[in-house]
């Protein structure tokens, strides 16, 4: 089972998603929230697995709320809900450690599936979509070519992977453009985070991003 908190401050939205876990035999709604001080309470009593996280709340914000729950309890993710597609907050959520996000007006499997990819551990964000936000909001701090400081610690070959992460390929595109086996660059992702210091492919890209490896408007 997938325990998961709803965080939202309409009664009738929280309501209408725990309606929708409860059709769903995987997923279970342990708890509810109004507000981003409720859900980080909520967090450290019921331990969720995944948080559905509304940006916009009242007091402490859902920004704020993702970044103190992932600090204090990395094991939770939280995947974020947007009124919009394309939005500053969606990029500030995912930089405080969420782990994905979807509009608000995603069908109930994509929601459904949403919940499923972040407890696995990947990002729950598609990558042209990520991309389109990365490329909107991020502003790199440096033009192409990047030094080869700008990614300290980095190798060449991670520093190909991290671009092609970047432009939205998956493990397997990755793969099968640098000759190597999909376990070969799941393992090299993982150390890749790792040496960013970062929770998923999400933070990874605005990492790229911010450090000028990749630029807007090339695939």
């Amino acid at each position: 089972m997938i325990n998961v908190l709803i965080v939202d401050d309409h009664a009738i939205v929280r309501t209408g998603l725990r309606l929708l876990l409860e059709t769903t035999a995987e997923l279970v709604a342990v708890g509810e929230a109004g507000d981003g001080e409720e859900a980080l309470r909520q967090c450290h009593a019921l331990r969720p697995d995944v948080v559905l996280m509304d940006l916009y709340l009242p007091g402490m914000d859902g920004v704020a709320a993702t970044g103190r729950i992932t600090a204090e309890l990395p094991e939770v993710k939280v995947l974020a809900l947007s009124t919009f597609d394309l939005e500053e907050h969606v990029v500030a959520a995912l930089r405080a450690g969420a782990s994905g996000f979807l509009p608000k007006d995603s069908s109930p499997e994509e929601l459904i599936e949403g919940i499923k990819v972040v407890h696995r551990g990947e990002a729950a964000v598609a990558p042209r979509l990520l991309v389109g936000l990365i490329e909107t909001f991020v502003r790199p701090a440096r033009p192409r070519p990047v030094a080869a400081g700008a990614l300290p610690g980095l190798t060449e070959r991670d520093r190909q992977v991290l671009e092609l992460i970047a432009r939205g390929r998956s493990n397997t595109q990755i793969a099968e453009e640098l000759g190597l086996s999909v376990s070969t660059v799941k393992n090299r992702v993982s150390e890749l985070f790792g040496k960013l210091g970062v929770r998923d492919r999400a933070q990874a890209v605005i990492a790229a991003y911010e450090a000028g490896l990749v630029t807007p408007g090339r695939q």
